[in-house]
């Protein structure tokens, strides 16, 4: 386990935990953070990564999407919560000891928006030079890869990097009942 991640887990009990790397890791390429979901590895670089949060149920937001899980109130800020099970369509969803809430950051030039994103478990923090990241591949019509900017390969095992501003995109999140977007 590398030393970012000990510190990402040092303490499992607590319900917030900030990320601290030191800075001569990051002359090895890009760190990245990556997670369990649905018995998948996917992976974010880690400067969209705000901190990670133990499982606590957000407050319920009436019609909203399946996976949109409510919002929480992250020091005075209301985040909405995603979980990346419902939203990626794996049918089991079970909330264990290891599921945290990932809290996501996307900027734009004008402002930064946050996300919590459920997810099975950390799994680690990692250095990789970007420049080795695969393309997506092309799964014809049929796949949508919106969410997907690129693969690794992680000791000998694909890990699928997220393309966090389409998946936190408040314009993609479709209205539950009707299916068209809420913007």
């Amino acid at each position: 386990m590398s030393a970012g991640l000990q510190e990402v887990l040092q303490d499992q009990n607590s319900n917030i935990t900030s990320l601290n790397f030191d800075t001569e890791e990051e002359t090895k390429g890009s760190q990245f953070l990556s997670f369990d979901v649905g018995g998948e590895e996917f992976a974010v670089n880690i400067l969209s990564v705000q901190e990670i949060r133990g499982w606590d149920n957000p407050t319920f937001l009436p019609n909203a999407p399946l996976y949109i899980k409510g919002v929480l109130n992250l020091r005075g800020t209301i985040v909405p919560v995603m979980d990346l099970r419902h939203r990626f369509r794996f049918k089991k969803a079970d909330y264990l000891d290891t599921t945290v809430v990932i809290i996501l950051k996307v900027g734009t030039e004008d402002s930064e928006r946050l996300m919590g994103c459920v997810v099975d478990g950390v799994s680690d923090v990692f250095n990789f030079q970007e420049t080795e990241i695969s393309e997506v591949p092309d799964y014809g019509s049929g796949v949508d890869s919106l969410f997907t900017s690129g693969v690794m390969t992680v000791d000998d095992h694909a890990v699928t990097l997220l393309e966090l501003n389409n998946l936190l995109s408040l314009d993609l999140i479709k209205h539950p009942y009707t299916g068209v977007s809420n913007g």
